[in-house]
């Protein structure tokens, strides 16, 4: 299942395991756009925050935080094909 933050900053994936992965560059989110104060619909950013939990809530854990920001593309998709696969 995918799903759009409603100021389009971010999206949400669901996969069958039950984890869902969040990827935002919003506002007050770890990315280009962190003290943006205003609409940032269509806003680009080359850095996201990531995160993920699974179907009970339990958050994925980086090194010492359950997100990880200002982090590039390809490893954005890393972690979106190591969470489906667990």
């Amino acid at each position: 299942m995918f799903k759009c933050n409603p100021n389009n900053s971010g999206f949400h994936i669901k996969f069958e395991n039950g984890w869902t992965v969040s990827v935002q560059w919003g506002p007050h989110n770890y990315a280009d756009n962190y003290y943006s104060a205003h609409d940032v619909t269509g806003l680009p950013s080359l850095v996201a925050e990531i995160a993920a939990w699974d179907a009970d809530r339990n958050w994925y854990e980086f090194e010492d935080d359950n997100v990880k920001g200002y982090v590039k593309p390809e490893e954005v998709a890393e972690f979106i094909a190591m969470i489906a696969n667990l």
